[in-house]
């Protein structure tokens, strides 16, 4: 099958599934399979494989283009929602199934295409026990106008208002693989996107999560501070991915040592971020890598972080904060809670280490 999935009713709006890939044999099938029952067309931009991708995707029934790769992500995705050229684009990457909510998806033939839909990506990081889910709501359902900019870390500029739709996807693309292969590659193009707009607070913060996510904190921290600072001279500025900038900055202090900046910021910020299990799970794991190093500090620091994890479990989980990890309110906070009890003496408890 190719070109035309499921055509459009007379009448209804024609939905189009639209991707740009390269290099993805692996993974592009599995995609494809999990969004081509709800849409009427799939059209997949191919930007240079050396791989079965194109071949994979036809025989998946997608529509297949290729193009020059230009170091330009918007410019890729413009591209294709061109050639899509539906009255509304689901928009997914190769790394990512639709794993729940593909009927709202189909229903949107039912509605004129003006807003943009939300929805919901979980991303698994790490390996094994180590894992952990992080969810975060992304603009990737599209009325067929609407196109990108920004060179990396793409958005969508418009004025409609956004609707969060019952749909949920599952990103892979942080595994240590995915990792492993991307390494290098945004950094660059952020750099390059940071000469064009130096005062872009949103791209710092980009380059900034890059650098933590490769390890490479002090430069994390540095680019983090430079966003925060950028916001600071826009008063009114107050972006969903300021919570992630925020928990991200204070673990990057804490992997440079600098504990007690972190504390002082997270003082700061505590008013804004109350609500927040991400915020004092890492604060609670920032006091605790401060009182390991320095010990002399345990018995005022180890009460404190017994609070900031409990605080996480009165909270509860907060899966509508950008960058929130899913078990931060729940199972990861008791789980270390009852590591840091087990560590004390017998008939011992950590409000008598004060």
């Amino acid at each position: 099958m190719n070109a035309t999935v499921h055509p459009a009713r007379q009448g209804l709006r024609r939905v189009a599934l639209v991707m740009i890939v390269r290099d993805e044999a692996l993974r592009i099938q599995a995609a494809l399979a999990s969004a081509l029952p709800w849409v009427d067309d799939a059209l997949v931009l191919d930007t240079g494989s050396q791989d079965d991708t194109v071949a994979l995707a036809r025989a998946a029934g997608a529509r297949v283009e290729q193009t020059r790769w230009r170091n330009d992500f918007a410019a890729a995705r413009n591209q294709a929602l061109a050639l899509a050229g539906a009255d509304w684009h689901l928009v997914l990457d190769a790394d990512e199934l639709l794993v729940q909510g593909g009927e709202a998806v189909a229903a949107l033939r039912q509605f004129e295409p003006t807003f943009v839909g939300s929805l919901r990506v979980d991303s698994r990081q790490g390996l094994g026990a180590q894992s952990s889910l992080a969810p975060s709501w992304i603009s990737r359902v599209l009325p067929g106008h609407l196109r990108y900019s920004g060179r990396i870390h793409e958005q969508v500029r418009h004025q409609l208002p956004v609707r969060r739709l019952p749909v949920r996807l599952h990103h892979s693309g942080y595994s240590e693989a995915a990792l492993a292969g991307k390494a290098g590659r945004n950094a660059a193009l952020l750099r390059a996107a940071l000469h064009e707009s130096p005062q872009d607070a949103y791209l710092w913060y980009q380059l900034g999560k890059d650098h933590d996510v490769y390890a490479r904190y002090r430069e994390a921290v540095a680019s983090f501070d430079h966003a925060e600072g950028l916001l600071r001279e826009q008063p009114l500025q107050f972006p969903a991915w300021l919570h992630d900038l925020t928990v991200r900055r204070l673990h990057a202090l804490k992997c440079v040592g600098e504990h007690e900046r972190a504390i002082l910021l997270a003082e700061a910020g505590l008013p804004v971020w109350k609500e927040s299990p991400d915020f004092f799970f890492t604060l609670g794991d920032v006091m605790l890598d401060w009182a390991a190093r320095e010990p002399r500090r345990a018995a005022q620091l180890l009460p404190m972080i017994e609070n900031a994890w409990e605080r996480c479990l009165a909270l509860g989980e907060r899966p509508d904060l950008e960058g929130a990890v899913l078990g931060r309110g729940s199972h990861l906070a008791a789980h270390n809670l009852a590591v840091l009890r087990e560590q004390l003496p017998p008939g011992v408890g950590l409000s008598q280490l004060g």
